[in-house]
């Protein structure tokens, strides 16, 4: 991230939208009104052209309080634009916000929509859709599939631990040719991960962004066709860091601005921030440099 000048200085300059679907609804809309903000609670199907509209009449600072998909939807419309993004965390994970240093206490995010500093942060595209973190294809995407259909009945932890065995006990493999700064290089692989930024493969910091690390799309592959093998790698990766994973001939990585996944099939399902969706195929990644213009917490105030 990259600072620039100071954000607004009040909260009363800045246009609000609660999503009012979002898990922590409530807790969001007393400290966005606590903070002094006038807010509009929006339907999430309704938020996007709420967001246009408020773009469209001028306005220079907009802040979303909601998950990680709502905070994509309102990066959209502001990327690359003289309009400054103020978050008020309302997820599951809230990785985005944690990565870039905004508290997700909500009291005291709702405090630094108002005057906090202005960063410039990444963001990532798929074809034209934005994603803030990361991305997959393949056994994460089986992984993403079954929890989500089991949460409701065991909880997060349970059904995550539930999906896990499932994914490991169903991979498959399919064949990947990806383009990367020019160059074509082909895997039969089970798993693709792209992250905004270099990312960990190291509990407890599994898929969390390297503090300072090299900006970038942070692409990952798996290959293998064995589900003992796959296991093993994966257990190196978590256990002893990405180092030890490098060294063994079914990973591989690269830290690049672009590449191109090409599939077989017309249509694939990826995932994209810890939802589901579906994409026409060939798959295109970038990344966008300093694309948001991104309200933070000031030093010493965030978590």
């Amino acid at each position: 991230m990259t600072a620039t000048q100071p954000a607004l200085g009040t909260s009363s300059r800045v246009k609000a939208f609660l999503n009012s679907r979002c898990g922590n609804a409530e807790a969001a809309r007393e400290a966005l009104e606590k903070a002094g903000f006038e807010m509009e609670a929006v339907e999430p199907t309704d938020l996007e052209s709420r967001l246009k509209q408020a773009i469209d009449h001028g306005t220079k600072r907009i802040l979303v309080a909601g998950g990680d998909g709502t905070i994509a939807t309102a990066a959209a419309l502001v990327a690359k634009k003289d309009i400054e993004l103020a978050i008020l965390p309302g997820g599951t994970l809230n990785h985005f916000a944690k990565d870039h240093g905004i508290p997700t206490d909500l009291g005291e995010a709702a405090t630094a929509a108002g005057r906090g500093p202005v960063v410039r942060a990444d963001i990532g595209y798929v074809n034209d859709c934005v994603f803030l973190n990361t991305s997959s294809l393949g056994a994460y995407v089986t992984f993403v599939r079954e929890r989500e259909s089991l949460e409701k009945r065991f909880g997060y932890s349970i059904a995550s631990a539930i999906a896990f065995a499932k994914m490991m006990a169903e991979i498959r493999t399919f064949s990947v040719t990806l383009e990367v700064e020019g160059q074509k290089k082909t895997y039969r692989t089970s798993l693709v991960f792209i992250g905004v930024g270099e990312r960990e493969l190291k509990l407890p910091i599994l898929g969390s962004r390297v503090k300072n690390g090299k900006h970038g799309l942070h692409v990952m592959i798996v290959q293998g066709r064995k589900r003992a093998r796959l296991f093993a790698l994966a257990l190196a990766g978590i256990t002893k860091g990405r180092r030890e994973a490098e060294r063994l001939p079914e990973f591989d990585e690269f830290i690049v601005d672009s590449c191109r996944i090409d599939l077989t099939r017309p249509m694939a399902t990826i995932g994209l921030d810890g939802e589901l969706k579906r994409f026409n195929t060939p798959l295109d990644y970038h990344i966008e440099r300093e694309a948001l213009r991104l309200v933070v917490a000031a030093p010493g105030e965030d978590e």
